[in-house]
């Protein structure tokens, strides 16, 4: 009986789920995970061929894919790519915020396009899309919204000064969203990640060195999988999450308690 409850809780049979940065990595697992719950899913990133790609995988088990290729820093192509997600998938439910980019410089080589260009995917793009989405969940009094964002968002790194930042105003802006947006029944929460293994950092973590910088601080010994994201992503989308917002769950081995 409780087996069956849970199962029950955390279906997400009809309804829609829009996730940004869903051609690879840890968005694609988040939007394999939510389709394997029984979500629709709205893909949304740069490429095309990689968000077709996820949306073959989607649809193989027997969910809806909608490819919506977009710069998230621009308002006017997120506005319109919701329309699109209304119109031919239905209201949006989830809206899952991962589409985010790094920048690795000392502080004083960082130009005005470098910073401009990640605080834009960063932070400005989950405004957009919140703001979006979010005037038709207070409409219809009911979502889900999912922040990514980054342990180091919540701690100092050096060389990564506009990264960090832009992943600390977006744990800000989660929580007073949290605050706003209650007594419409939405749920908004964030996912601090540490470091994991994805394509975007495959490079520089093939270098033993560096990689063993970062696992020695992790006291799970390892980096993380990134199919290890969706259960969580799954449990905060669910109605199993309904009591929880303006959380920041971290999700990094251990590393920030060892900080």
């Amino acid at each position: 009986m409780a087996e069956n409850y849970f199962i029950d809780q955390t279906r997400l049979n009809g309804r829609v789920a829009v996730v940004t940065g869903a051609g690879r990595g840890l968005g694609k697992e988040i939007a394999l995970a939510l389709a394997s719950a029984g979500s629709d899913i709205a893909l949304m990133a740069r490429t095309e061929s990689q968000l077709e790609e996820t949306a073959r995988e989607i649809e193989a088990c027997g969910r809806k894919a909608l490819v919506i290729p977009i710069d998230v820093a621009k308002s006017e192509e997120v506005d319109h790519a919701i329309e699109r997600v209304t119109q031919n998938l239905g209201p949006v439910d989830i809206l899952v915020n991962n589409a985010g980019i790094t920048e690795q410089k000392p502080l004083v080589k960082i130009t005005d396009e470098d910073w401009h260009r990640v605080m834009g995917i960063n932070l400005d793009g989950p405004f957009f899309l919140c703001r979006a989405v979010g005037r038709r969940m207070i409409e219809r009094k009911k979502g889900k919204i999912i922040n990514i964002g980054s342990v180091l968002g919540l701690v100092g790194y050096k060389r990564f000064a506009s990264y960090s930042t832009s992943k600390g105003a977006l744990l800000q802006f989660t929580r007073s969203l949290a605050l706003e947006w209650a007594k419409y029944g939405i749920n908004v929460n964030a996912i601090a990640l540490g470091w994991f293994l994805t394509e975007m950092n495959a490079e520089a973590m093939s270098d033993e060195k560096i990689r063993d910088v970062h696992v020695s601080r992790i006291p799970l010994g390892r980096l993380g999988h990134t199919q290890e994201i969706g259960p969580l992503a799954i449990y905060l989308a669910s109605p199993a999450s309904d009591f929880m917002t303006g959380s920041v769950i971290v999700l990094d081995g251990g590393e920030l308690v060892n900080w």
